[in-house]
């Protein structure tokens, strides 16, 4: 690779800096106004959600480079060492969030009440209203909650990871008990947070912090409540493998999510009205840095809100005030033609190619496939991977009933999948007992295709028919996101499916791919050689051009070879919907690459790479972001 500059530092974004600015344009759509009313407030949610997630594992990682002895195995494009960037991460989150709030109390609930949803504070209860919460409390809440006190002979409880809590410094009137003590009641999750105050229809709601408020002295009778405040506690969640000491994967991982219930403090929130003594009792307790000097910056792990802790808890209010003018209008996806339930879709398949573009094509026929199979007597196996799939997942139930039926069938579960762990061993183990060779993949990488093949006796000959996707088999979210899944019987691609499925199975190697690029065996060298082409083209004053649709672009050696491309002249357009250490426009390096995201009602998931133009286009669809 010939490049006329060496590449600085500054010519890379930080990853996780960028990783804030794109969760930053999912706030923007909550700010704006032409969006529904009710789809606002779930990219509040949504922005919650991301946020807790980005602390747990990114943070955590970070967290434990900077505090734990853990060293980096290589320092950043960028430059920034892991101190340096928590302290960045701090600040921006900390303008993000103060963002948020003022999102939510400053436009959003007065909003609402112009629609008459109403969140009403204990104070503003009317006799009626008291009336339910007393109701609600005695029969719904007093059974389930536990409080605890904290004292030498009741040791601090372990605070859950995303608990909600609400704490109180408390002063003994009567009966027995220390004069004076802390004490602690978890909001338990079988409970709404948003609980309601009307009649069927109506939309009046008080949060289910503030009911217990209320009743904090019923809970802790003899004593006077000194002070109360809410708190939240995110833990580090990204718990390593065992790598290959593991003998059984399925235990390393059960393992692995039980380890999670012990994991270090990475933030903690609170209510901004918590004193002193009540935030001190919690940072001691969880070895949380409250002040920490980094260049004469204050580095600090406890974030002070204004408001409602726990903002995932606003998609509960979207589906309890279901009003249809205030969400986006019902989005129906298109049947594809020849793919419905009613028509014969091996002989689609067979007669043509068939590319689906989900959500605006429905998933069904991806659906109706596997379960046509798993009945259809002409099929002798089903081979698939799954990645990511619904609670309830059809698919899953149509590969244990093919199995049930006599076919051979192979799943291969990939139990890395961060959160879908517990869910991915659930149906793991149901697979097996229905009689499918359950799969798990290797474990020291994450197997992230996805690709089901069928294998069907059409008289004397097998016809292999061949589905690939850039998402999850997952009919919920596929009406979410935006993906591209291709059906086809084609030869070439059933022989490199075919042989995918090998690899992955029994280690089998030395296929020759006509169709597909594999990682990690070939992907990362065939991405470079295919960018280093057009920039040789440009070179030789030939047509070039590279277009990219991706999720996450961070590996420094393709950023490079685009820079390399760029210099040479190529035109280069990427849509990144997240992460992007690339920086566009730097005169000499990447004048001549465009980057643009796109965050809207669908999740942008699919990724397509173009290479060249006209006949000597070449494009790929893929599962796979440019990441190291």
């Amino acid at each position: 690779m010939n490049t006329a500059h060496p590449f600085q530092p500054e010519y890379f974004i930080n990853r996780e800096l960028s990783w804030l600015e794109f969760n930053a344009r999912v706030l923007e759509e909550a700010q704006d106004e032409s969006n529904p009313l009710l789809e606002r407030v779930k990219f509040l949610s949504i922005f919650s959600s991301n946020l807790d997630e980005f602390f747990m594992v990114r943070v955590a990682g970070l967290r434990e480079q900077a505090f734990g002895g853990v060293t980096a195995q290589d320092v950043p494009a960028d430059g920034l060492r892991a101190l340096p960037q928590l302290l960045k991460i701090s600040q921006r989150t900390r303008q993000l969030v103060k963002e948020q709030y003022a999102c939510y109390n400053e436009k959003i609930l007065p909003a609402l009440a112009t629609e008459e949803i109403h969140i009403l504070s204990g104070h503003e209860l009317d006799k009626p209203q008291k009336k339910l919460v007393n109701e609600f409390f005695r029969q719904r809440a007093f059974p389930i909650l536990t409080p605890m006190a904290i004292d030498p002979s009741h040791p601090s409880p372990r605070f859950h990871n995303q608990g909600l809590y609400l704490v109180a410094m408390l002063h003994r009137t009567s009966g027995l008990g220390p004069s004076d003590l802390f004490a602690v009641v978890q909001l338990p999750h079988v409970l709404p947070r948003f609980v309601s105050l009307g009649a069927a229809g109506e939309n009046t709601f008080i949060l289910l912090e503030d009911i217990l408020t209320l009743k904090l002295p019923e809970l802790f009778g003899g004593y006077e409540i000194a002070h109360h405040a809410s708190f939240r506690v995110t833990r580090d969640m990204d718990v390593d493998l065992l790598e290959q000491e593991a003998d059984d994967m399925l235990q390393a991982i059960e393992q692995r999510l039980r380890k999670r219930q012990h994991l270090e403090a990475v933030r903690l929130e609170v209510d901004e009205r918590m004193n002193r003594d009540l935030l001190g009792m919690i940072v001691e307790e969880e070895d949380l840095h409250a002040k920490y000097d980094v260049d004469g910056n204050t580095y600090s792990e406890i974030y002070r809100v204004d408001g409602m802790l726990d903002m995932t808890s606003l998609m509960e209010l979207t589906r309890t005030s279901m009003r249809e003018h205030l969400l986006y209008k019902p989005f129906v996806p298109r049947q594809p033609l020849g793919l419905r339930v009613k028509d014969d879709i091996f002989a689609e398949i067979a007669d043509r190619d068939v590319l689906l573009h989900h959500p605006f094509d429905s998933f069904d026929p991806v659906v109706h496939f596997i379960e046509t199979a798993a009945e259809d007597e002409n099929v002798l196996a089903i081979k698939q991977t799954l990645y990511r799939t619904s609670g309830d997942s059809p698919i899953i139930r149509a590969l244990m009933k093919a199995a049930e039926n006599g076919k051979h069938v192979t799943a291969l579960v990939e139990l890395k999948a961060r959160f879908d762990e517990a869910n991915n061993i659930v149906w793991a183990r149901q697979m097996e007992v229905a009689g499918v060779h359950v799969v798990y993949g290797f474990m020291d990488m994450k197997t992230h295709c996805k690709l089901a093949m069928v294998v069907r006796q059409e008289g004397k000959k097998v016809r292999r028919y061949v589905h690939l996707g850039t998402g999850n088999y997952n009919p919920s979210t596929a009406k979410l996101y935006t993906d591209l899944g291709l059906f086809t019987s084609n030869k070439f691609f059933a022989d490199d499916a075919t042989a995918l499925f090998n690899f992955l199975t029994g280690y089998s190697q030395g296929h020759q791919w006509t169709k597909l690029v594999v990682a990690p065996q070939n992907l990362h060298r065939q991405t470079i050689a295919l960018i280093d082409e057009q920039a040789e083209r440009a070179r030789a004053g030939k047509k070039s051009r590279i277009f990219a649709k991706l999720n996450s672009l961070v590996d420094q050696e393709v950023i490079e070879a685009l820079y390399a491309a760029s210099q040479a002249g190529v035109r280069i357009e990427l849509v990144v919907r997240g992460i992007c250490c690339l920086r566009p426009g730097l005169p000499e390096i990447s004048e001549n690459i465009q980057v643009r995201s796109i965050v809207d009602r669908f999740l942008e998931h699919s990724r397509i790479y173009i290479f060249g133009e006209g006949a000597k286009k070449q494009v790929f669809l893929s599962s796979a972001d440019w990441m190291p």
